[in-house]
């Protein structure tokens, strides 16, 4: 075999072998953003339904959240209990996944949102636009989100 016809079949192994690892390497990142747009959606469904159980598995104890109202809350039990007392209520809940990306042990989602709030008040049948980041956390084989920031839209 001559040094150039080795050469092209080296390149082209080569060549090969690189695309074989980037599709293997691509897969499991695949297999990640959709796990975390199903834990979203559970997530989302979970908050409409006021559904507490769920949120105390999908919530990490230290979740820290800037809420829409400008205020932080400081962990899990906070954002719980307004939900527990009623504060947290949407006739509709929509949600738009726009970004998943990921660094490390970290899966940062960002998008808009838009709910309906329960209640009595004439304000409470008007949609209002946010937008939101969640930050997960990936722990042994268990994600959690740890943060999460939205802000309402102005002139929704």
């Amino acid at each position: 075999m001559t040094r150039q016809v080795a050469g092209s079949v080296l390149s082209l192994l080569l060549t090969c072998s690189l695309s074989v690892s980037a599709a293997q390497s691509e897969e499991p990142l695949a297999a990640k953003e959709s796990t975390i747009r199903s834990l979203e959606e559970q997530e989302r469904t979970a908050v409409l339904k006021e559904d507490v159980q769920t949120l105390e598995r999908l919530w990490s104890e230290q979740l820290i959240v800037n809420t829409p109202q400008n205020e932080i809350s400081a962990d899990r039990s906070v954002v719980l209990d307004r939900v527990k007392r009623g504060l947290i209520r949407y006739s509709q809940f929509e949600r738009r996944i726009e970004m998943v990306r990921f660094n490390g042990d970290l899966a940062i989602v960002m998008g808009s949102e838009v709910v309906v709030r329960k209640g009595d008040e004439a304000s409470a049948t008007q949609a209002v636009r946010r937008r939101f980041t969640n930050i997960w956390r990936e722990s042994g084989r268990t994600w959690r989100m740890i943060v999460r920031h939205a802000n309402i839209v102005p002139g929704s």
